[in-house]
């Protein structure tokens, strides 16, 4: 019988790192923020409000989730949600998507948003860029979540419109759809209203906790 060769402890450091090195790292992208605010925004962020989908979400957990979200973030700025419309109620109309990236990359150009008559009309040809920036041994991000809100009043009138993306790799812990609510509603309304017609981004680090 051949007697057991123990590794020296060098080696076994070496073998280590090259297990580390196999590992990928899980891809989270920054959440990317888009606002544009009305020239006379009177009665934003105050009052009482009803938030609603326009669009038939199919994903029961996600339409779920984001409407917790973003009712939250609205609540904190100091509106009163309500069920329902009615005189002097402002309205939000939500809309979400997720996206492959591959899909992207293929041709599927950027979307737009605007305050205004017309979609773009304080900020026509500001599209939302994918700030993807991968390093050695990174995974590779392969869904783009988007939300985006508009808040008009009673009257139809648009007071603040704004968009959040962020990109993730499958085994980010912000491809969970809950993760990903509270992260892009936060981004969101994070400095509420902000600048018309600006373009941050921001490090899901910050957001924790929101």
């Amino acid at each position: 019988m051949r007697p057991i060769r123990l590794l020296a402890p060098a080696a076994v450091g070496a073998a280590a790192l090259a297990l580390s090195a196999c590992a990928t790292t899980p891809y989270t992208g920054p959440v990317e923020v888009t606002r544009f605010v009305a020239p006379d925004p009177a009665g934003l962020g105050a009052g009482p409000l009803v938030v609603y989908f326009p669009d038939e979400v199919s994903n029961a957990v996600a339409r779920t989730a984001m409407k917790t979200a973003v009712e939250r973030e609205l609540a904190a700025l100091g509106y009163s949600i309500v069920a329902q419309e009615g005189p002097g109620i402002q309205v939000a109309a939500v809309r979400t998507s997720r996206t492959g990236i591959a899909a992207i990359e293929d041709g599927r150009g950027p979307v737009s948003v605007g305050v205004g008559g017309q979609t773009g009309s304080f900020g026509s040809g500001l599209g939302m860029g994918v700030g993807i920036n991968l390093g050695g041994g990174r995974e590779s991000p392969s869904v783009l979540t988007d939300l985006s809100v508009r808040i008009t009043r009673a009257d139809g009138e648009t007071l603040w419109e704004g968009r959040s993306q962020i990109a993730t790799g499958v085994k980010s812990p912000y491809s969970q759809i809950d993760a990903s609510a509270r992260t892009l509603a936060a981004g969101l309304f994070k400095d509420f209203p902000g600048g018309n017609g600006e373009t941050v981004t921001i490090n899901v680090k910050k957001l924790q906790g929101n």
